[in-house]
């Protein structure tokens, strides 16, 4: 499978991308007068991902479509979707009828048959889900010309899960919260994100740890609100709060704490220039680390769009991909160390 170096939403660039990597909308959505995807048959998969694929898709939204069906993609290809965030997991891990539209420049993919017929996503880098929104509702209606979505008016639009009942919606941001983990806050955020009803997931997602200090934050609730207001509160009032406090938090770190972070950071960035052998997560930890020196200011000689394309790269898939798709994982170690030494040197 031939992808990109990196993910447009994953450059770096953006809003508050000091603190918040990326912005993601994702839609739920199932068609009337056919069982879930968990109580239908192979025949009836097939004709949601035929109906889907015959659908009314606007160009000016979903440009360059391209489908892939997940059934026939190698477990490597599988891989390195969930990898880039564009499928999830469970999706990847399946073995029924399911397929996934990607746009060239992976701001957008559309799972059929995941765990509703219908994920449509879109990505941006930064702090942009007003952008996200827009470009996913766009769609949403587009296709609704097209295809009958099961909506009741009492409930909305009906979902496999209950938690999306209602409108069907998820907001969500990536954060990178290293200051603070490092201020020992982080517990705290994870309470109140609880009270608030809204869901904190590691790097990957539903059922993933944080790795790097990365977490996924999004809303938990769908029923009973609006898009507009599910969106004004997330993303004017929870992320700007939480960028804050990742941000009062490193300068707290630099006032009381200056010498620990240019120890930590730095010799995050010599290990990374140094070592023989790295593991997917000691890598992903390392970079953490140089990228909070980088956002810092305290690192001048690495520029972000590197380490985010590290980031990329340095994944199992990504890495087989880069060398050879026959790799033993144990030896992935020493090439992973060796990509990595190249590309801070």
């Amino acid at each position: 499978m031939r992808l990109n170096d990196t993910s447009v939403w994953q450059d770096g660039s953006g809003p508050d991308s000091d603190v918040v990597v990326s912005s993601r909308v994702r839609l739920a959505r199932n068609l009337a007068g056919v069982p879930f995807v968990n109580a239908a048959s192979a025949a009836q998969r097939h004709e949601v991902i035929r109906m889907v694929q015959h659908a009314r898709w606007p160009g000016e939204v979903a440009p360059n479509l391209v489908w892939v069906n997940l059934q026939q993609a190698t477990p490597l290809d599988r891989t390195l979707l969930v990898e880039r965030h564009l499928i999830s997991k469970q999706f990847a891990d399946g073995d029924l009828p399911r397929s996934v539209a990607i746009t060239h420049d992976e701001s957008l993919s559309v799972m059929v048959n995941e765990e509703d017929h219908l994920r449509m996503q879109v990505l941006k880098s930064g702090m942009r889900l007003s952008e996200c929104f827009e470009r996913v509702e766009t769609l949403d209606v587009s296709l609704e010309r097209s295809l009958d979505f099961a909506f009741l008016p009492r409930w909305g639009y009906l979902t496999a899960c209950p938690t999306n009942v209602g409108c069907g919606i998820r907001f969500s941001v990536m954060l990178h919260l290293p200051g603070l983990k490092l201020t020992n806050e982080l517990e705290k955020v994870r309470r109140a994100a609880k009270d608030m009803h809204l869901a904190v997931r590691g790097f990957y997602g539903e059922g993933s740890e944080a790795i790097g200090d990365f977490f996924q934050v999004s809303n938990q609730i769908t029923l009973g609100r609006s898009e507009s207001d599910l969106f004004d509160h997330f993303a004017n009032c929870i992320v700007p709060n939480l960028v804050e406090y990742e941000r009062t938090a490193r300068a707290v770190l630099i006032n009381q704490s200056r010498m620990m972070v240019d120890d930590r950071v730095h010799r995050a960035l010599a290990t990374l220039r140094a070592a023989r052998l790295l593991s997917a997560d000691e890598a992903m930890k390392l970079l953490s680390r140089v990228r909070l020196g980088v956002c810092l200011g305290r690192l001048s000689d690495v520029d972000l769009a590197t380490v985010h394309r590290l980031f990329l790269q340095t994944q199992p898939a990504h890495l087989k991909v880069l060398t050879s798709p026959d790799e033993p994982d144990p030896e992935l170690r020493e090439t992973r160390a060796t990509l990595v030494r190249r590309s801070l040197s």
